[in-house]
C-alpha cells in the first residue's frame, strides 16, 4: 500500500511540473517542441518596443539557457530526419561554429537569439552598427551593452546577440532593448522573469 501511495505521488509530481522537467526533448512532441522555442519562460513573441507601439511579431529566446540550447538540437535533429530519414545529415558549419563558441563563453555571456528572414539588411554596414550601438540589456540599474554577435544566415536565419554575464536570481527580471536590421520596425523590447527561468534549482539563462 506504501508503495502505491509512493508511486502515486511521483506520477502526480511529474503531472505537476512542465514537460521540459518531467521529460527529456526527445520525448516533447511537436506542439511541445514549438511552444519551448516560442511561448516559454526563455522564448516570446515580441510585438513592440520602447520606441514604437506596435509591430509585426518578432521570436526572441535566450539562446544560451539549457532548455533552448536542447529544443535547438532537437529541433535540428527532427529537420534533419524529415529532409534525408538519416540522423547523421552533415551538420551546418554556420551552427556549429556558433556552439564551438559558446561551449568556450558559456559562463561569461547570456546569448539572445531573434528569428531574421530578411538577412540581405546584415550586408549593410549603417544597420549593423546601430544595432551594435543601441542593442542593450538592462538588469535593474545596470545597462549592459552587447559584446558580440553571429549575423543570421540562409543555414541559419536567427541572429544571436552576445551580452556579458551579469546576472543573478535575485535581480528579478532581464529586459532587451533591441535594433533589430532586416526587421520591418527595427526597436523591439522583450523582458524575462528570472524566477520563471529556474529549472531544478538553477537559473538557466
Amino acid at each position: 500500500m506504501a508503495s502505491v501511495i509512493v508511486n502515486l505521488g511521483l506520477w502526480l509530481l511529474l503531472l505537476a511540473s512542465p514537460f521540459w522537467e518531467a521529460k527529456p526533448p526527445q520525448q516533447w512532441d511537436d506542439r511541445e517542441l514549438l511552444q519551448m522555442l516560442t511561448d516559454s519562460p526563455w522564448a516570446q513573441q515580441v510585438e513592440g518596443g520602447v520606441k514604437v507601439s506596435a509591430g509585426l511579431p518578432v521570436l526572441v529566446y535566450i539562446a544560451s539557457a539549457g532548455p533552448i540550447e536542447e529544443a535547438e538540437r532537437e529541433r535540428e535533429r527532427r529537420a534533419s530526419l524529415r529532409r534525408s530519414g538519416n540522423a547523421g545529415s552533415e551538420p551546418d558549419p554556420f551552427t556549429e561554429e556558433y556552439r564551438l563558441w559558446l561551449k568556450d563563453n558559456r559562463a561569461t555571456q547570456i546569448v539572445v537569439a531573434v528569428y531574421i528572414p530578411n538577412t540581405a539588411a546584415f550586408s549593410d554596414e549603417r544597420e549593423v552598427r546601430q544595432m551594435e550601438a543601441e542593442s542593450v540589456m538592462h538588469v535593474g540599474r545596470k545597462k549592459i551593452k552587447m559584446s558580440g554577435h553571429f549575423p543570421p544566415s540562409a543555414n541559419d536565419p536567427y541572429l544571436r546577440l552576445a551580452f556579458p554575464r551579469q546576472v543573478q536570481l535575485s535581480d528579478k527580471s532581464i529586459v532587451l532593448d533591441l535594433y533589430l536590421p532586416g526587421v520591418s520596425i527595427p526597436y523591439r523590447e522583450a523582458q524575462f522573469a528570472l524566477k520563471d527561468m529556474v529549472v531544478r534549482g538553477k537559473l538557466e539563462l
